[in-house]
């Protein structure tokens, strides 16, 4: 028989989650296994092979020469793989291996965790791990299958797919601030305001972006507290804290409940689309396609009874 009959699909398909992670213990996370589990496959297809494929420190692992050309090779070969499924679309093909996604906090919010459980029902013996993260970031780099971002912050290299229409910011503060500081009728008159400020994900303070006569207009606004999280940001603002500028879909139910009111609504500022985004030069995962669907598809929905309102 053999040498390579003898080895198992499943022990390739965790090595490549070891090069990707560089760790026993992310990996076994992952694949909802334990780290002595996954240390054994390894060391079953190292004897299998005849080669070291790993080097194991105390801290860390990292592939061999002869592991990252084979993790390499065996990239190209799962690609190649996932194609002929991608393009199989009878039941359970959907169901295969792990997806990986990073995605900013609002779109987890508003895309992912409405998903879940449609996701979960289609493809049950999918392993997802959702990291939620507002920093920019290589997705391969780090070992994402794929990402959400606004179009304009999706690499060019990458292939994205629209997930929303353009999205919407806008002003807002609870009715208790506005009736204590008063409702600004005018951009200029936020100098007048508190301003709940904005931290982004690489630790710089945005600046809000304002549509002036038709065009998106960065301003500098005055505020004492900043935050990088949307959902402290909307307590706070709903705790009379300040004026807030929020994704409008993100804030949807306060605004129906009337905790929070729009200001300076002409002049809210329009976005790009959200994206799923992937490298082109990995296969289009069955799961991914199928989760795409469904957001797009909730979505679609979600219009359609905002247009009936």
């Amino acid at each position: 028989m053999a040498k390579n009959d003898r080895i198992d699909f499943a022990d390739l398909r965790l090595f490549l989650a070891i090069v990707r992670c560089r760790s026993f213990r992310l990996t076994a996370i992952e694949l909802g296994q334990t780290p002595s589990a996954v240390s054994h496959a390894m060391r079953r297809l190292e004897d299998r092979l005849g080669a070291k494929l790993l080097n194991r420190t105390s801290r860390a692992v990292s592939p061999t020469e002869a592991g990252l050309d084979l993790a390499s090779r065996l990239e190209d070969g799962f690609n190649q793989i996932g194609s002929a499924l991608e393009s199989f679309e009878a039941p359970g093909t959907a169901r295969l291996g792990s997806l990986r996604l990073n995605v900013f906090a609002d779109a987890a919010h508003l895309l992912v965790a409405p998903a879940l459980p449609e996701f979960a029902r289609l493809c049950p013996d999918v392993q997802l791990t959702v990291v939620v993260d507002n920093r920019p970031i290589d997705i391969v780099a780090e070992g994402y299958d794929a990402g959400i971002r606004y179009g304009h912050h999706v690499p060019e290299d990458m292939i994205a797919v629209p997930l929303t229409g353009p999205q919407q910011w806008v002003m807002a503060a609870s009715p208790a601030y506005l009736k204590k500081h008063g409702t600004p009728r005018h951009v200029s008159e936020l100098a007048d305001h508190n301003c709940l400020q904005l931290l982004l994900g690489d630790n710089s303070s945005y600046r809000w972006e304002v549509s002036v006569a038709g065009k998106k207009t960065p301003i500098r606004v005055p505020g004492s507290i900043t935050i990088n999280d949307t959902a402290t940001t909307i307590s706070a603002c709903k705790a009379g804290m300040g004026i807030a500028y929020l994704l409008e879909a993100r804030i949807a139910d306060e605004l129906a409940r009337r905790t929070l009111r729009v200001v300076l609504e002409d002049h809210a500022c329009a976005e790009d689309p959200l994206h799923m985004y992937y490298s082109g030069r990995r296969y289009n995962h069955p799961a991914l396609l199928s989760l795409i669907n469904i957001i797009r598809k909730q979505q679609s929905l979600a219009k359609i009874s905002r247009s009936r309102e």
